[in-house]
């Protein structure tokens, strides 16, 4: 089965990442992520918006961005109000990471400077009191973009009714 890296770069908000491993454990994408966390690992909110989902996840935990490209390589791909292209006119090859920054500053621009070909933006209305899109949002966005044109490998595609009387 194909596999998918979800990166989250410092993010601040529990619930957010919460929301984001309920993802990754529900499609089987793998979850990085990458300090300094604005929370604690067992703060009761991330707990909470993942549900019992969390013994589901393939997690692994980094201190900074440089630890991480330390030990990963491969197809990177970094979600980004400024990107330049369109999330969904790439094509994503197995083991790709889709790379997230924190809720309130996004990526390091000199990442975004240095990655202009790999930076991918999810069109919205040019609003300048709305900056962006949820980051749980952005990632389930994402990670259901790359599973579409994969053919949703190893996903359950069709639900079944319980019998029902009236």
């Amino acid at each position: 089965m194909p596999s998918i890296n979800i990166v989250m770069v410092e993010p601040e908000i529990p619930q957010n990442t919460g929301n984001i491993a309920r993802t990754c454990a529900l499609t089987g994408a793998r979850l990085h992520l990458v300090g300094p966390l604005g929370f604690a690992l067992d703060d009761k909110k991330m707990k909470r918006a993942g549900l019992d989902y969390w013994h589901l996840l393939n997690v692994t935990y980094y201190e900074s961005i440089s630890d991480f490209f330390k030990r990963n390589t491969g197809n990177f791909y970094y979600f980004s109000t400024k990107g330049k292209h369109i999330f969904s006119d790439i094509a994503y090859p197995d083991g790709c990471y889709l790379v997230f920054g924190k809720e309130t500053a996004g990526l390091p621009e000199g990442l975004l400077h240095e990655n202009p070909e790999t930076c991918v933006r999810i069109p919205m209305l040019d609003n300048p009191a709305a900056r962006s899109l949820n980051l749980s949002n952005s990632v389930a966005i994402g990670v259901y973009e790359v599973l579409r044109q994969w053919k949703y490998p190893g996903l359950l595609c069709e639900g079944q009714l319980r019998k029902f009387k009236w």
